[in-house]
């Protein structure tokens, strides 16, 4: 028998629960051990070069890390619910929510998580404490708080992240009610991408979690039907393994409030850091075929004088977030038919900005790609 493939993670980490989440749905055998663990130290660090989770360790001893490239790993094998829709508008809202969940939901999941850090202590002292070093879990836990500020976490910004996860949760609850995932009967990485975040921080810290729970038991069974690992639809089909997306490339008129929601959120932010971006590379700093930082372990190259929700605040500019928006427009394509889509919900400037190189993911870094 084949040795499963090992996936470096831990329970309260938001990139390890969409990883895991996939892994279950796709039935792939696995063993998940936290990095603490001495293999992860001797024998995988040295090979990605920085600590970050999730990594997954093969058979052969090879390693992947991150998310994209852990499900398109997988993916290229076979799997038996594929998580990309082989049309051209269902594909393009699924990468537009790997975008946003991944851009502007990590400022939502970690405002609850360290911002209400006197209600919820208790467990997230127990969580960050696998290894059982006190001194570790007290540093990591401060490093982590640390980076509010870069994702536009403030006093003044707050109200209004409050303000859109309840929003977010009724558009979704209001989704879920009709659809099992987000394009029909089976999960794409649109879902895969938002359970990120609305399951390890959201959907499991006491604060946000309550909220959830009360607010929109629907958005809290589709958690829980993430996690499953089949695609537990009895609500909604007792052929509960039927799967598949929408016919005909449809996309569900419930997706509608979530999707202007999106388009409200995800385009300041991303249209700023395209400023900083274009600065960077006509100042000769973005180098083809160059790690897009000096470190591996550094993941921005600036900061951009931004908003959210019209409220302004200084974030972090990482080339990362580059990469998950060029994968929704190769996607795109010149499709009119996703074009439409886009122009019907505010979202065409992600088709129509230009971005102004590439980024593009080599022996587990990002690094330049070509100019365009």
């Amino acid at each position: 028998m084949a040795t499963p493939p090992i996936l470096y993670g831990l329970p309260h980490s938001l990139y390890t629960g969409k990883v895991r989440s996939y892994l279950r749905k796709q039935d792939i055998a696995y063993r998940e051990r936290p990095p603490s663990d001495p293999h992860f130290t001797k024998i995988v660090l040295p090979k990605i070069g920085r600590v970050i989770i999730p990594v997954i360790e093969l058979a052969d001893g090879s390693v992947v890390q991150d998310t994209v490239d852990i499900i398109d790993h997988f993916e290229q094998a076979g799997v038996r619910y594929t998580a990309y829709p082989e049309t051209k508008r269902q594909r393009a809202v699924a990468h537009l929510f790997e975008l946003y969940s991944a851009v502007s939901l990590t400022r939502h999941a970690m405002h609850y998580r360290w911002s209400y850090l006197a209600h919820q202590e208790q467990f997230l002292r127990d969580a960050f404490g696998v290894g059982g070093n006190p001194e570790r879990t007290g540093a990591t836990m401060a490093r982590m708080n640390s980076y509010l500020p870069m994702l536009g976490v403030s006093e003044d910004t707050i109200p209004a992240i409050e303000e859109s996860y309840r929003q977010l949760l009724a558009g979704l609850d209001a989704h879920f009610a009709q659809h099992a995932y987000l394009l029909g009967d089976q999960p794409s990485i649109g879902d895969y991408s938002l359970f990120g975040p609305l399951f390890a921080h959201l959907g499991r810290d006491p604060v946000p979690l309550a909220i959830m729970q009360s607010e929109a038991p629907k958005v809290f069974r589709w958690v829980e039907r993430m996690h499953a690992p089949d695609l537990d639809r009895v609500e909604y089909s007792p052929d509960g393994d039927a799967g598949g997306f929408m016919p005909g490339d449809r996309i569900p008129e419930t997706l509608g409030p979530v999707l202007k929601q999106v388009a409200d959120e995800l385009l300041p932010g991303l249209t700023d850091r395209l400023e900083v971006l274009r600065a960077h590379v006509a100042g000769g700093a973005a180098e083809p075929g160059q790690p897009v930082t000096a470190k591996p372990h550094q993941r921005t190259i600036g900061q951009a004088e931004t908003s959210f929700r019209g409220i302004a605040y200084t974030g972090s500019v990482q080339p990362y977030t580059f990469l998950l928006w060029q994968r929704l427009r190769d996607v795109a394509g010149n499709s009119d038919a996703v074009r439409d889509l886009f122009a019907a919900h505010g979202l065409s400037a992600l088709l129509e900005a230009r971005l102004p190189i590439r980024v593009e993911r080599n022996d587990n870094i990002e690094v330049w790609g070509n100019l365009t």
